[in-house]
């Protein structure tokens, strides 16, 4: 409930003219603001009204708007501002807009640049001493805020290429790895012939002896394998069991 009392309530509407004179036609004027997007006009007269509609209520009636009035000899500027809004921001803003409808039709309309820009600097000047303390801070926060994000992008992105530069090496070493586990698997499988020269090698150093655990261990050859070894080099005739 209170959430639809807050929107049906009426805008504050603020009115300012300056004086000004009309150099062209009013129709000039129309000319050169029908390129602006957002605009709707309206001839009343020898006047001309722009306006621009931001917001509606609930009711579709304009809530938050600005018209500005030309006449030959003033302009004048009709604003509404949204209750619980900063009435020095609004006003602003709407000077802002008003500035750049001024620069399109200044071949045409003049206004009073001594009263607009005294305008203007009380504007500006209630904006800026309007701001409070927490304004002050609140906006240096941000600025340091800000400086440290980007700092944080710089050192993301830095990492993002130290982990994608990590991540290939990874996977290069893993490469490696899986070679150099296939080529010692490699050496570590002996043939037969391979395996009963090693042994008859061995047998000639150690005094005609083999100890299968020693050889086992020195040559990483499982003991099953040496004694499969041993038996065939016995029925081949290589070498003879002692008893």
């Amino acid at each position: 409930m209170q959430e639809e009392t807050a929107a049906e309530a009426e805008p504050k509407v603020e009115q300012v003219e300056f004086p000004g004179k009309l150099v062209g036609s009013i129709d000039d004027v129309k000319q050169k603001l029908s390129s602006m997007p957002f605009y709707s006009f309206q001839l009343s007269g020898g006047s001309l009204e722009v306006a621009r509609v931001e917001s509606r209520n609930v009711h579709k009636k304009p809530f938050l708007f600005y018209i500005i009035a030309i006449e030959p000899g003033s302009l004048k500027l009709t604003y509404s501002i949204i209750p619980g809004s900063s009435d020095r921001l609004r006003r602003a803003i709407v000077i802002k807009d008003l500035a750049s409808v001024l620069s399109v039709i200044k071949d045409s309309f003049q206004v009073d640049e001594g009263k607009f820009f005294q305008y203007v600097d009380s504007v500006l000047d209630n904006l800026v001493t309007g701001m409070s303390q927490s304004y002050s801070t609140l906006f240096n926060k941000y600025d340091s805020l800000l400086n440290e994000y980007v700092e944080v992008r710089r050192l993301m992105k830095e990492l993002e290429t130290s982990n994608r530069n990590l991540t290939i090496q990874t996977s290069q070493l893993s490469e490696d790895n899986k070679s150099i586990t296939e080529q010692l698997k490699s050496l570590q499988t002996y043939s037969d012939e391979s395996l009963m020269a090693m042994v008859q090698d061995w047998i000639e150093v150690h005094n005609s002896s083999i100890d299968v655990g020693e050889f086992s261990k020195t040559y990483k050859v499982p003991e099953p394998r040496i004694e499969q070894i041993l038996d065939k080099m016995v029925s081949m005739g290589y070498i003879e069991l002692k008893s």
